[in-house]
C-alpha cells in the first residue's frame, strides 16, 4: 500500500529573510543594517549630552573608561565621580527605618504605651484604685478624640443644649466615651438627665418644637453592651432614677379584637433602652455608702438576668435593714469569723439567683464584708457551683495603694485583708470541686519591705486605720 501524506501545517521559519523581503526594503534601512552595533553605540555617546554625566531619568550614562595618558592626548573630559550612597537610617535598636522624612513628635508620643483612660484610676489624696469594667472602649489621652469629647465636657453647660439633637447620633462607642468623661471632669457629675440625652435624644416636646423625626431606639441602641457609671451611684445619680430610665413602666393596653386565629398575641412587657446591656458599672465614691440601697440594686437585678460583668467597688455590707459596717473598716479575720452574716447572706444569695450570668464580679473595697461569701447560716450560703457557677473573675481588693511610707499598722491589715481574700478563694474551689468553671480571684501583695514587716516581730497595736 502506498505511503499517506501528510502536509505539515506548522514548520520552522527560515533563519534566512526572502530576497523579496530585502530587495523591497528602502536604500536608507539598507544602510542601516550595514552599520555595526558598536558604530550606532558610539554615535549615541557622542549626541548624547554629558555636562553632569547623569540623563533627565536621574540615571548615569554608562560610558567606557579610558587611560589618563590618552584622555589628556585626545581631551576628553573626565567621568564625574559617582554620587555617595545615603547611609542607612537606623534607630536605637538598630533596625532600619522606612525611607522618607522622620514622623512628626506627637505621632510618636501617641505610639508609646500608654494606659487607657479610665484603665487604673488612682486618688492621690486617698491612694484609692479604680478598675473600669473589661473591655469598655476609651480613647488614648492626648488623640483627637479625647481632646474633642474633653473640649464638650468643659462646656457641658452649654453644649447639652445647643448639640442636644447631635449627641444621640454620634456612634455608639463614642456615646459611652463621652458618658466616661462626664463622669471624671463634669464637676455636679453624671445625671439621668444627661444620660437621656446622650442615650435617646431630648424630651419629646423639643422633638415636637423644632419638627425633628424622633429616633428608634430599638436600633439606635442596640450595639451598646457596656455602660460605666463608676463615681455617680449614691451622689448625682440615684438608682431608683436609673431603674425607671433603664426600664420605663409599662403603657396602658387597650383591648381589641384579633383580626384572624392565626395572629399571634403581642407580648407586652418593661420596656428595654439597652436591649444587650451585659456589662454595668455601679462603683461608688469613698463616703457615698449611706447614699445607696441594695434593695433598689435587687430590683435592678431582677431586670437583668443577661448580666455577664458586674463592678461594685466601694459597695457597703449587703442588708435591707439593720446597721452595716463602713467599707474599709478595721477588720481582722478573727473579727470575721464570729460576726452573724445571716443578713447578708440572705441579701448575696437573691442577687445571685438573679443575676446567674455573671462571669466577672469586682468587689474592690469590700473586703470587710468578704467573708459573707463563704459563710453559712442556717443552712443558707451563697452557691457558687449553680447561681454563680460561670463566675471565673472576683476581685477582692482593698482600693488602697501600699505607699513606701506605710507603717507596721498599714501591713498587718494588709495582711489580714489577703487572707480573707485566700480564704474565700479556697471556699470557692473546694464548692465547685471540678463541677464549675475554674475560677481567679485577685488580691492584694505585699513588697518586699512589707514582707519584711510581717517576718519581724508583731506591733503591740493594730488599730491604726488605711489612709
Amino acid at each position: 500500500m502506498p505511503k499517506k501524506r501528510h502536509n505539515n501545517q506548522y514548520s520552522k521559519p527560515p533563519s534566512v529573510a526572502p530576497p523579496s523581503l530585502s530587495l523591497s526594503s528602502s536604500s536608507r534601512a539598507s544602510e542601516q543594517n550595514e552599520r555595526s552595533v558598536n558604530q550606532i553605540l558610539a554615535d549615541l555617546r557622542r549626541t548624547a549630552p554629558r555636562p553632569t554625566g547623569v540623563s533627565q531619568n536621574n540615571v548615569a550614562i554608562a560610558t567606557p573608561t579610558v587611560h589618563p595618558s590618552i584622555r589628556d592626548i585626545l581631551q576628553i573630559p573626565e567621568v564625574p565621580a559617582p554620587r555617595p550612597r545615603r547611609p542607612q537610617r537606623r534607630d536605637a535598636n538598630g533596625r532600619r527605618i522606612p525611607p522618607g522624612p522622620p514622623p512628626p513628635r506627637s505621632w510618636t508620643s501617641l505610639s508609646q504605651s500608654q494606659p487607657t483612660f479610665r484603665d487604673f484610676k488612682t486618688d492621690k489624696k486617698r491612694q484609692r484604685q479604680h478598675w473600669p469594667l473589661p473591655g469598655a472602649y476609651a480613647p488614648k489621652p492626648g488623640s483627637l478624640v479625647g481632646e474633642v469629647l474633653g473640649r464638650i465636657v468643659m462646656d457641658w453647660d452649654q453644649q447639652r443644649h445647643w448639640n442636644q439633637f447631635y449627641f444621640y447620633t454620634l456612634p455608639s462607642h463614642l456615646r459611652t466615651a463621652l458618658l466616661g468623661y462626664i463622669l471624671d471632669f463634669y464637676e455636679p457629675g453624671l445625671s439621668v438627665a444627661d444620660l437621656r440625652l446622650v442615650l435617646t435624644g431630648p424630651a419629646d416636646s423639643e422633638f415636637e418644637e423644632y419638627d425633628v423625626e424622633k429616633p428608634d431606639l430599638d436600633l439606635m441602641n442596640s450595639d451598646i453592651s457596656c455602660l460605666d457609671l463608676s463615681f455617680s451611684v449614691g451622689k448625682s445619680l440615684k438608682l431608683k432614677k436609673l431603674t425607671e430610665f433603664l426600664f420605663p413602666p409599662d403603657a396602658t393596653i387597650e383591648s381589641h379584637v384579633q383580626e384572624s386565629w392565626d395572629t399571634s398575641e403581642p407580648v407586652f412587657g418593661p420596656t428595654k433602652l439597652l436591649p444587650n446591656l451585659t456589662q454595668l458599672s455601679l462603683a461608688i465614691e469613698p463616703g457615698t455608702w449611706c447614699a445607696v440601697s441594695w434593695k433598689q440594686l435587687l430590683t435592678l437585678a431582677n431586670k437583668l438576668p443577661t448580666l455577664t460583668h458586674l463592678n461594685l467597688s466601694g459597695w457597703p455590707q449587703p442588708s435591707l435593714t439593720g446597721s452595716i459596717r463602713e467599707p474599709g473598716s478595721r477588720t481582722t479575720v478573727e473579727d470575721n469569723n464570729s460576726y452573724d452574716w445571716s443578713e447578708a447572706i440572705m441579701v448575696l444569695k437573691r442577687l445571685s439567683k438573679a443575676l446567674y450570668s455573671l462571669e466577672y464580679l469586682d468587689l474592690t473595697g469590700c473586703v470587710n464584708w468578704a467573708p459573707a461569701l463563704k459563710a453559712e447560716s442556717d443552712g443558707e450560703f451563697v452557691d457558687w457551683v449553680r447561681d454563680w457557677g460561670k463566675i471565673t473573675m472576683l476581685r477582692l481588693r482593698s482600693s488602697y495603694a501600699l505607699s513606701d511610707e506605710h507603717t507596721d499598722g498599714n501591713v498587718f491589715q494588709f495582711a489580714d485583708w489577703i487572707d480573707i481574700a485566700t480564704a474565700v478563694e479556697k471556699h470557692i474551689i473546694a464548692q465547685r470541686a471540678g463541677r464549675g468553671r475554674w475560677i481567679t480571684v485577685e488580691k492584694e501583695t505585699l513588697t518586699e519591705s512589707a514582707k519584711a514587716v510581717l517576718e519581724g516581730p508583731p506591733p503591740s497595736y493594730l488599730s491604726i486605720r488605711v489612709h
